[in-house]
Formats: C-alpha cells, sequence, structure tokens
C-alpha cells in the first residue's frame, strides 16, 4: 500500500513538474514575442536603415550558431532517450557535447560582439550617433536581444551540466527522469529563440 501510495505521489510530482515547465516556456515565449513585435514594429518605420545596419553583422558566423545549437538540441533529445533506456554514460557523454557546444556558441558571440564593439558599433557609439538613427535602433535591439538569448543559453549550459552531475549520482534514473526532460525542453527553447533571431538579424535584409 505504501509503495503504492509513493508511486502515485512521484507520478504526481513529475505531472506538476511538467505543467510547471510549460508554463514557464509560454512565459519566455511571450517575453521574446513581444521583442520580436517591437523589431518588427521599428523595422517597418526604419526599413532602409535596418537594411544597412544589418549589412555589418556576418552570415557565417550566425550560421555557425544556428548549426552549434541546432547539433545541441539533438544531443540533448537523445541524452534523454538514452537515460530513459538506462544507457547512463551516453546520456552524460551526450550532455557533455551539447555543454561544450554551448559554451563554444556563447563565445563565437563574444567574439562577433568584440569585432562590432572595435569597429564602434554599440548604443551610442560615436560612430552609431553619425549615422541615421534607424541604425542605432537595430544595434540596441540586436544586443539586447542577443544578449538576453545569451544569458539564457548561460543558464541552460549550467543545467544540463548539473543535470549531467545529477546522472552520475544516480540522481536521475531511467524511471526517475523529469528533471532532465524538462531541461531538454529548455534547452529547445533556446535553440527555438535563435531561430527566430537568426533571420531577423542576419538574413532579412
Amino acid at each position: 500500500m505504501d509503495e503504492a501510495q509513493e508511486s502515485l505521489e512521484e507520478k504526481s510530482d513529475d505531472t506538476g513538474a511538467r505543467l510547471g515547465m510549460w508554463l514557464f516556456i509560454l512565459s519566455e515565449l511571450l517575453l521574446f514575442g513581444g521583442m520580436f513585435i517591437l523589431y518588427a514594429a521599428y523595422r517597418y518605420k526604419n526599413s532602409a536603415d535596418f537594411h544597412l545596419a544589418s549589412m555589418e553583422l556576418e552570415v557565417g558566423l550566425g550560421t555557425l550558431n544556428t548549426l552549434l545549437l541546432l547539433t545541441s538540441s539533438f544531443c540533448v533529445a537523445v541524452s534523454v532517450a538514452a537515460i530513459q533506456r538506462g544507457e547512463r554514460r551516453l546520456s552524460i557523454l551526450l550532455l557533455g557535447v551539447t555543454v561544450l557546444l554551448g559554451l563554444l556558441f556563447l563565445v563565437n558571440k563574444g567574439v562577433e560582439w568584440g569585432a562590432k564593439i572595435e569597429h564602434g558599433l554599440y548604443p551610442n557609439s560615436s560612430v552609431l550617433l553619425g549615422r541615421p538613427k534607424g541604425e542605432g535602433l537595430f544595434f540596441g535591439l540586436y544586443y539586447v536581444m542577443t544578449g538576453l538569448h545569451g544569458l539564457h543559453v548561460l543558464v541552460g549550459v549550467a543545467v544540463l551540466a548539473v543535470m549531467a552531475w545529477f546522472i552520475l549520482r544516480e540522481k536521475i534514473t531511467r524511471t526517475r527522469f523529469v528533471p532532465l526532460e524538462n531541461a531538454g525542453l529548455y534547452w529547445h527553447l533556446v535553440d527555438i529563440i535563435w531561430l527566430f533571431l537568426f533571420p531577423l538579424f542576419y538574413l532579412i535584409r
């Protein structure tokens, strides 16, 4: 009887954890959705300036970051499937690859930011103040939106590293994998957001 009650409580906790994660994801989508709408409104009013400013971004770097995140999402999905089959080592290995790819994304983004800042392309710089207002708006949105996304990537990397540790300590197993599943959902969210940011800033010109 006690075992049955414990099983029911565990299933209830899992359901609550999943529901909480989906509510969190919804709130994040609303946050970035608002930013996307703001971007669209400013672009509509300053289409020529946004076009010129977007030419300053390197599509190659943006494409590389896209490939890094897409690959990492695949790895974390397979990691969740692996732990469900009881393959702990494979799950940990794939999480390690995901963390590495996430860090490479951040390094790549840091290099890109550094190059733009070195050329004076940042809000209120003397270079942008001498250009049309729309270009300043573009780079303001670029730094805010990609910076907020980068913060989410950093958090995701930390969470996945903790998940790997939990698997190693057998706190996450083939029967108790919801925390890893939720962490994977968060990482997919990070990936989806970038799939909107990439065309907005790098491809639509």
